[in-house]
């Protein structure tokens, strides 16, 4: 144990621990660390009720006939009362669809096809617990990670204050406020009116915390460790460590610092000495000097841990710990970007903050789990748009190598929506700047701090003064790196040209651009000096904007949108078959929910365009897809952000003798296509053809396969075979092994596959879902971007032959057994271990 005695923050009934995902290679790994029960979790036996209710604020108040919930939770993607229905219907009618399915509700949702549908309100959270033994003048708070949004939050019915911004952390001081005994915690969130341009979700979607800190403390935020000197020999290391004192008389304290490697072997550590004034911040600078660092990189991503102690005399009265990683990070336009003296283009991806089927709620493995798919399908970089993250999306970007533009806002004083953030930045703003950076600047992974998107003022007078304050707070706060913003074109000013807009790239130092390439090479010839950054493309032009990249020095990366699909913005992805343009973006996309303009979609599988993407990125020599075949009267009709409507599959019953278009991906030069073993031909592609040559083929079950040359040399081949009948459901598990923690959870994808194995699909049936043993079933999904079914319920449609069930621990060891049945079929079974939690805990300041 760090020693804490009793001169510290004493231990509260309960456990602080965390799954850690790091035994036998399951996750990413996070480093254990010695357990502090400083910091306790506050998640769980939460009464919640959806809707106002007066009185709710006060300690006597009645609960006991509200819902107990755990949190991190999201009343938006829950099931709606009296919900009829289960939305299956491939083309929406007024008489298919009820009024609401699910969560979802065409009618009563003020947000429409913006927040899919989904409705918010007002809702209540009760939390009562024992008031933590602490010392006289100790110091007990209540940390939120995140509440959408406008909130209120009271202490035994006084009311401790209000917090209107969704996305970044707040606490309040309840010391001189609790009682012996018990204490409620009440919490009003007024998530009502038209407020977001995506999914937000509805709640106490993030963590909850209690500190309980003593008479000497280190303040939430209070270490921020710099690098001013980094080398592969020697990194010279400041460490910044603010203390707190509650006691009434002036006193002297020691810090102590340590760097230990993932071994527990101390790499470096200093001692530094402390004089308070009576009831004052103090703050001191401990240099430490670290020979032969193990720099942290994209393909190395080492942290180390740093401990932090405060003694009085020779007890110990405070400890926290931080992970840190050592990288150098050079940023010019003549150079590009470096890591550790190395060059690095970003292959990044826009990502909004839901978790697919579990809506906003932020569960750890959850958030992990999004940073892993994108890590191994290419991605090295993620922009946080339009908003901050969870801590541990962050913590999950550090373990596994993973950049980070970390973005503040999607508005200022002008707004986007009638109800949205701009009606409190001017207020607000520095408090949530200053929230979102001094949380986050001790993070390895996060390269750039977005102010803005798409602001309307961006490049107006007051816009221009906005922005440079915003700027110069973000430098001062953290002056190891530099600020962006994603600047888009003028189509929000019809009369204005995009050199209107250039008076906007004054105030940052590195220039967002949204779907602007074309201006690059110009820019550039005007502004030689600037660097540049794609901060949003779309799909479709993936190969146009990675050659302006590769190209370009000056040009750093391309974050396209999205790299996966989220809830919201219904239909921005949009693929309809018409005679006609459809319009994509009022509430004609009913049933569309999701975006589906991602390269995952929205149960982690990869779509068509990602394996584009792998082509045009070099990780892979050859790809291959069939568009669905159409009307020969009609027309696909793709939106802005949309890709065609392929699929890597051979099986198309119904078509024998009808051509199919066949699309096949490459950097060769030369492309053979087979079927049957029987050549149909070859084509020769030139840089006009953008890595894609085209060939139409009359479908004739059996196996597809496209060879890919360079010259004379083969560089790659792929096959697709006809499937046969629906057979039995396999379940395939992202993990088998769990830990008995309520941040823990199993993606199981069921696939419908024919008596070869092979994936059938043109599979769209239903599957039941049942689970025995020690956990639930917290979401099944499918990829469907217009299936209204609930998300809650034990049934999910297959998409492509494939749904999800996703399995949480209930907090206890043991195993647990899902099945998977659907009429016809042979079910399938899967077993699950959860073994109990080890004394662990994840670093939080």
């Amino acid at each position: 144990m760090l020693g804490l005695t009793a001169a510290a923050a004493l231990p509260i009934k309960g456990s602080a621990n965390e799954s850690l995902w790091s035994d036998s290679g399951q996750g990413g790994g996070r480093d254990a660390s010695e357990e502090s029960m400083r910091l306790q979790q506050l998640t769980d036996g939460w009464r919640f009720h959806r809707g106002d209710v007066e009185g709710a604020e006060t300690h006597g108040f009645v609960d006991a006939g509200w819902r107990l919930i755990d949190v991190p939770h999201d009343w938006s993607i829950e099931d709606l009362p009296g919900v009829q229905g289960d939305g299956r219907d491939a083309v929406w009618t007024e008489a298919a669809y009820p009024l609401h399915t699910g969560p979802f509700d065409r009618y009563a949702s003020e947000g429409e096809g913006a927040t899919g549908w989904t409705v918010g309100g007002v809702g209540w959270y009760r939390k009562t617990f024992t008031r933590p033994l602490n010392t006289a003048h100790g110091k007990v708070e209540v940390r939120f990670e995140g509440v959408y949004m406008n909130c209120k939050v009271w202490i035994n019915g006084v009311l401790l204050g209000a917090h209107p911004y969704g996305y970044t952390p707040f606490s309040f001081d309840l010391t001189s406020h609790l009682r012996d005994g018990a204490n409620v915690l009440a919490v009003r969130v007024n998530n009502a009116g038209k407020n977001s341009r995506w999914y937000s979700g509805s709640g106490i979607y993030r963590k909850v915390w209690l500190s309980n800190a003593g008479d000497l403390r280190i303040p939430e935020n209070g270490i921020y460790v710099t690098t001013p000197e980094i080398s592969r020999d020697v990194a010279v290391v400041h460490v910044e460590v603010k203390v707190e004192s509650g006691l009434p008389t002036d006193t002297a304290a020691k810090v102590r610092v340590r760097f230990k490697d993932n071994d527990g072997a101390v790499a470096a550590e200093s001692e530094s000495g402390l004089t308070f004034n009576a009831g004052a911040v103090a703050k001191v600078t401990s240099p430490v000097q670290i020979k032969n660092p193990h720099l942290w990189s994209t393909s190395d991503p080492h942290l180390y841990s740093v401990e932090v102690l405060v003694e009085s005399g020779s007890t110990t009265v405070d400890s926290k710990s931080i992970h840190f990683g050592f990288r150098k990070l050079e940023l010019d336009a003549s150079q590009g970007l470096r890591i550790n003296g190395e060059s690095i283009k970003l292959r990044g991806g826009c990502v909004h903050h839901d978790n697919g089927p579990l809506g906003a709620a932020a569960i750890p493995r959850a958030e992990e789990r999004r940073v892993e798919i994108l890590k191994a399908n290419g991605f090295n970089a993620i922009r946080t748009s339009h908003n901050p993250p969870s801590i541990d999306f962050l913590d999950a970007c550090d373990r596994l190598g993973m950049l980070v533009i970390d973005e503040a806002f999607d508005c200022w004083e002008t707004g986007k929506n009638p109800d949205d953030y701009h009606l409190y930045f001017k207020d607000w703003w520095q408090r949530d700047l200053e929230a979102m950076i001094l949380r986050d600047r001790n993070h390895p992974s996060i390269i750039l701090w977005s102010i803005g998107n798409e602001i309307p003022e961006r490049a107006e007078p007051d816009g221009l003064e906005i922005g440079k304050a915003l700027a110069q707070h973000a430098h001062d706060l953290d002056p190891t790196r530099k600020v962006t913003a994603a600047i888009c074109g003028p189509w929000d000013h019809p009369k204005k040209t995009w050199q209107d807009m250039q008076p906007a790239f004054n105030y940052l130092d590195v220039g967002g651009y949204n779907y602007e390439s074309a201006e690059y090479e110009k820019d550039h010839a005007k502004f030689p000096d600037r660097i540049m950054v794609g901060t949003e493309s779309v799909p479709a032009q993936a190969l146009q904007y990675w050659n302006s990249v590769e190209k370009n020095t000056w040009v750093i990366g391309d974050f396209v949108w999205t790299a996966i699909d989220y809830l919201g913005e219904s239909g921005l992805g949009h693929v309809s078959i018409a005679k006609t343009p459809t319009n994509l973006f009022s509430t004609t996309s009913y049933p569309w929910f999701n975006a589906y303009c991602g390269d995952i979609d929205l149960i982690g599988n990869k779509k068509p365009q990602s394996y584009f993407r792998d082509v045009v990125w070099r990780r892979s020599p050859l790809e291959m897809a069939i568009q669905r075949p159409v009307p020969t009267d009609q027309t696909e009709k793709i939106s802005a952000w949309g890709w065609s409507d392929e699929l890597r599959s051979w099986t198309w019953p119904g078509f024998e003798g009808k051509p199919l278009n066949v699309r096949v991906y490459t950097r060769g030069d030369r492309v053979k296509l087979f079927l049957n073993n029987t050549e149909l031909g070859a084509k020769n592609l030139t840089e006009k053809d953008g890595l894609r040559a085209e060939f139409t083929v009359n479908y004739d079950p059996g196996e597809l396969r496209a060879v890919a040359f360079d010259g004379d040399k083969e560089i790659g081949r792929v096959d697709f075979k006809t499937a046969g009948k629906a057979h039995k459901i396999v379940l395939t598990a992202d993990r088998e092994r769990l830990r008995a923690s309520r941040d823990d959870l199993s993606y199981i994808m069921a696939q419908v596959v024919d008596e070869a194995g092979r994936l059938v699909p043109t599979s769209v049936l239903p599957v039941t879902f049942s689970i025995e043993g020690v956990g639930e079933i917290a979401a099944v999904g499918n990829a469907n971007p217009k299936d209204l079914a609930s998300l809650k319920q034990q049934e999910r449609d297959t998409f492509h032959g494939v749904c999800v069930a996703i399995v949480r621990p209930r907090g206890e060891a043991g195993s647990i057994t899902m099945r998977a049945a659907s009429k016809g079929l042979q079910s399938g079974q899967l077993n699950l271990q959860v073994s109990a939690e080890a004394e662990q805990r994840r670093f939080r300041q």
